[in-house]
């Protein structure tokens, strides 16, 4: 018995400040935000009782004069512009991991400290640069009028392209990284076998790396995935308030918006979704991990 007290006091004294650390820095806020969902508005925009559910539909677009659509596009944008960033970062890591978990070993650690650096300046000061870039005069922009896709003397930004190009460059170490360490433990044996049976690239990548990389993809589609649907920084710098996001709306609420209950159930909203979007994740992982063994 003293033998199971021991271990269990230096197992409380081991865990025991990161569990209380994650109770008050982010359990209780998050109960805290949730139940504001759920409070009335008061005319300075913060939180009072009684109960009601009038900033869920404040979210789904019914106000006092009518419904809507606002709200609605800024959801549809969000999932829209975070499932496109995804998408793009995943086909431009898959090449840039490969490419790196082939290169000599001593290289490895400097091309890898390459594609990190950028993360380790603050978000503002990147959406900024790209600001800077995409500004009218410079020679994308200029590339841009001579191909026909801005007008003359037009600048790529505030626009959705902007956008998506700022939060693909954010994310871009984020599945980087998980998919080079899924690289390193590839079996080169089953590519090389496919090959031997006459597979083209496509079919070899699809059935020879792809399940072994799938659990560096689907940690990679995480950590881009869910913060690229609450974005609030590029959006707001490179979109220039015609491509607001959920976080944007939320943000605004808590602020200029006043409405403290709208900016919770937008948050609460955004809870919710990724969750949703973790689960269906899982799902998919495990659905795909049991047909690798059926056909193994």
């Amino acid at each position: 018995m003293q033998q199971i007290a021991k271990q269990t006091g230096q197992l409380v004294a081991i865990i025991g400040p990161g569990v209380l650390w994650i109770i008050v820095f982010l359990v209780l806020p998050s109960l805290y935000l949730i139940s504001i969902a759920f409070l009335s508005n008061d005319p300075y925009g913060l939180p009072q009782l009684p109960l009601s559910l009038h900033a869920f539909r404040e979210l789904a677009g019914f106000g006092l004069l009518g419904w809507s659509p606002g709200n609605l596009y800024t959801l549809g944008r969000s999932l829209w512009q975070a499932t496109f960033a995804t998408i793009l970062v995943i086909l431009i890591s898959y090449p840039i991991a490969y490419y790196i978990a082939t290169r000599p070993v001593h290289l490895r650690p400097l091309m890898l400290v390459l594609i990190v650096v950028p993360s380790w300046t603050n978000q503002v000061i990147r959406a900024v640069g790209w600001m800077n870039l995409f500004s009218p005069g410079t020679p994308l922009a200029n590339l841009s009028a001579m191909l026909g896709f801005t007008e003359p003397q037009m600048g790529l930004f505030p626009s959705q392209f902007a956008v998506v190009v700022g939060m693909v460059y954010n994310f871009l170490p984020f599945m980087v990284l998980p998919l080079y360490a899924a690289f390193e433990r590839l079996d080169h044996a089953q590519v090389e076998a496919a090959r031997d049976l006459f597979a083209t690239p496509m079919r070899a990548f699809v059935h020879a790396v792809l399940p072994q990389t799938l659990p560096g993809l689907l940690a990679g589609t995480v950590l881009v995935a869910v913060p690229a649907f609450g974005m609030f920084v590029v959006p707001e710098l490179l979109g220039g308030g015609r491509s607001s996001m959920i976080g944007n709306l939320v943000a605004r609420q808590f602020a200029d918006g006043a409405n403290w209950p709208l900016g919770a159930a937008g948050a609460l909203l955004m809870i919710l979704a990724t969750l949703l979007g973790l689960y269906i994740l899982r799902r998919a992982a495990r659905r795909l991990s049991s047909e690798r063994e059926m056909l193994l």
